[in-house]
């Protein structure tokens, strides 16, 4: 399965999002995928698999426990071949970061004009 088509399902972007902030017993993803998606638990089971299978996550057993974790490989290489990509958005999002600036520079020189006393205004 391409990496695309892994993470076109917003149930597994949901699962990486919650192991982007570290390892989860599987019941706790489980938990919070069924409240969220309304979904079975072997659904969830079914959408676990697929992110392991492809590589996304990895597993390890901890007693009766399974301990899921984000494996950063595959999203390396998404990265990757988004890189390709990034200049068409990075470009007009530092054009807007440089009016931004711009534009806080004339309010604080429009405020320092408006506080200075009268009297260093009319010389």
């Amino acid at each position: 399965m391409h990496a695309f088509d892994v993470l076109g399902d917003p149930v597994r972007r949901r699962i990486l999002e919650l192991l982007a902030d570290g390892e989860r017993a599987a019941g706790e993803i489980t938990s919070i995928v069924q409240e969220e998606f309304g979904i079975s638990q072997p659904g969830v089971s079914q959408h676990l698999r697929v992110l392991r299978e492809n590589g996304f996550t990895t597993v390890r057993a901890v007693g009766a426990r399974r301990l899921y974790s984000v494996d950063p490989e595959p999203l390396r290489e998404i990265d990757g071949w988004l890189e390709r990509y990034r200049r068409f958005w990075t470009q007009p999002l530092d054009a807007l970061a440089t009016e931004l600036a711009r534009g806080r520079r004339e309010r604080r020189s429009v405020s320092a004009a408006d506080s200075a006393p009268p009297e260093a205004s009319a010389r």
